[in-house]
């Protein structure tokens, strides 16, 4: 190039839940079947969007105004129909002119850590999900700062953690929550929640809540959010239809922004993200003018419902396997469809493998060892031996804790039940190895 085109300081921005699928289908070309459990697509794994839904999708489609541009915010009926659904379960108000629509929460995410100050920083949860420290870090070109998440506690928020974290770094002035979580699969409780926000209001934070996951909530979970204790702290929380509609080829998510007239800096905040948008036009149409027709429909609940049952029995399922494997530990989640499989420390001693009877595929993954951490070595091991493709908790979320994240995604009931059958006789071997 006749100069440089890239900045002084150029950090490589991994994302392993799909970096790990290249590896993959260098293994798939070579023979090896593989079992694709690195990312939250529910439609990849089997299930299907129900015909009533692409019922008023198709009907949507065959309407001109689909094919038009929406205005800049969002289509203010599909707004309006947001504020008061919000408004009908929460204290905290939230009006039409205050949401925002996106083509999918990772533009989402892309411009809310794009339009800080340079010097301000977001502390997030470890584990958390690699969008948001990926983005944060580049924009602060500098290491995530996270404060911890306790599985000892159903992955509740170390609020003794986050205070230490806020009170030593005076540039954090935001905290982000992912609630249910991902890769946890915890929802906090209401006492949580109300421990983010007194710290949040203590040190002069906002928050930034995400809750893609909101309405996959297992039974008995905990029925909080972040809305129901924000009190006069702002607050930015993400929705979208990806996961729950499930439509994640749709690229529709929205912000949503609470007490804007509480703080000046957050309202100019908004602000500028509503002038960027502008620059962009708009965000898809056809997405925002059906939101409000699926969710209003009698079917809507209870196919929410069913969905978290199904993700729920899973987790029984996996947690009941891999109960007698010594040195693994794994927290019942409470929501979403992910569940994140610890290894006890110091374990891993040695140079611990798995048999590949394949040289090809052995001669895949051998660069990648040297350099691995413990989990992420065991993760390219199962891959190479077994065909099951999961995501590390270290390089793929950003975590101290050792481990990796498995879906409960699996709609055809033999195929997973094979899959941990599978998986449990790779750990024990592998730990015995």
């Amino acid at each position: 190039m006749r100069r440089q085109i890239l900045p002084e300081i150029t950090e490589k921005l991994p994302y392993e839940i799909r970096e790990i699928v290249a590896v993959a289908e260098e293994i798939q070309e070579l023979g090896q079947d593989i079992v694709w459990e690195n990312i939250g697509d529910p439609v990849a794994k089997g299930e299907a969007t129900p015909d009533w839904i692409k019922s008023i999708v198709k009907e949507a489609a065959g309407q001109d105004s689909s094919y038009a541009y929406s205005p800049t915010k969002g289509i203010f009926k599909t707004r309006e129909f947001l504020a008061q659904r919000h408004n009908q379960r929460s204290e905290t108000k939230l009006t039409a002119n205050n949401i925002l629509f996106f083509n999918g929460l990772g533009d989402a995410i892309s411009n809310i850590y794009s339009h800080l100050h340079r010097e301000a920083r977001v502390i997030g949860p470890d584990p958390s999900y690699v969008s948001h420290t990926a983005a944060e870090a580049s924009h602060a070109k500098d290491d995530p700062v996270m404060y911890r998440l306790n599985p000892s506690d159903d992955w509740q928020v170390d609020l003794d953690d986050l205070k230490a974290k806020l009170s030593e770094n005076l540039d954090i002035v935001a905290i982000l929550i992912i609630n249910p979580g991902n890769p946890t699969g915890g929802v906090f409780t209401k006492k949580t929640l109300q421990g983010v926000v007194d710290l949040a209001k203590e040190y002069d934070c906002f928050i930034i809540a995400d809750e893609i996951y909101d309405g996959l909530r297992f039974p008995d979970s905990p029925d909080s959010r972040i809305t129901d204790v924000l009190g006069s702290v702002p607050a930015v929380v993400m929705h979208g239809m990806s996961k729950e509609v499930p439509w994640p080829g749709a690229r529709c998510g929205w912000l949503e922004f609470y007490n804007t007239d509480t703080d000046l800096q957050f309202e100019q905040f908004r602000k500028r993200l509503i002038d960027t948008k502008m620059h962009e036009v708009c965000s898809t149409t056809l997405p925002q003018m059906v939101l409000p027709e699926i969710l209003s429909d009698s079917r809507w609940l209870p196919y929410l419902k069913e969905r978290s049952l199904m993700y729920h029995q899973r987790s029984l399922q996996l947690i009941e396997a891999l109960s007698g494997i010594n040195g693994v530990t794994v927290v019942q989640p409470a929501g979403a469809y992910y569940v994140s499989v610890l290894f006890d420390n110091n374990i891993f001693s040695g140079g611990k493998t798995l048999d590949i009877d394949n040289p090809e595929i052995q001669s895949i993954i051998s660069p990648i060892l040297p350099d691995a951490t413990p989990d992420e070595r065991f993760v390219y091991f199962l891959l190479a031996a077994e065909g099951i493709c999961v995501v590390p908790l270290s390089t793929g979320f950003h975590s101290r804790l050792s481990g990796f994240r498995i879906t409960l995604l699996e709609s055809n009931e033999e195929v997973f039940a094979d899959t941990l059958t599978r998986l449990c006789r790779a750990i024990e071997t592998y730990l015995q190895s």
